[in-house]
């Protein structure tokens, strides 16, 4: 017999997540936490994109140079939406642009989008 828990996970539509890795530009990185602290996690959640969590790593190569992400969004559809509106988000433009007068903030980027299983506890 199922539990109420595992009842829910499977009454609640499936959700796409993103997970996303930036690799900050030489002395960038602290400036790159700032945006997203400062401006760029509030403006997700203005169009529909759920921060699930921000992380940096405590050791490897890259550990004082990275920033991951997990964003979720209703579908795939959703997320490219999300997206569109984010980038043209006015507000989201000045600050982007703000950011960069010394550089850029951002030398890569990585981006996957993932399907929960139908046994993970965050569908």
């Amino acid at each position: 017999m199922p539990t109420a828990a595992a009842s829910t996970r499977e009454a609640q539509p499936s959700r796409v997540f993103e997970l996303r890795t930036y690799s900050a530009a030489p002395g960038r990185h602290s400036a790159l936490l700032a945006r997203f602290r400062d401006h760029t996690v509030r403006i997700f959640d203005r169009h529909g994109m759920t921060s699930i969590g921000y992380w940096t790593p405590r050791d490897g190569p890259g550990a004082n140079e990275t920033l991951v992400y997990l964003l979720a969004h209703p579908s795939r559809a959703a997320a490219d939406a999300n997206w569109q509106a984010f980038i043209a988000d006015p507000e989201w433009q000045e600050v982007f642009e703000a950011s960069r007068i010394d550089g850029p903030l951002v030398a890569g980027l990585e981006r996957t989008y993932l399907d929960a299983t139908d046994f993970s506890p965050i569908r």
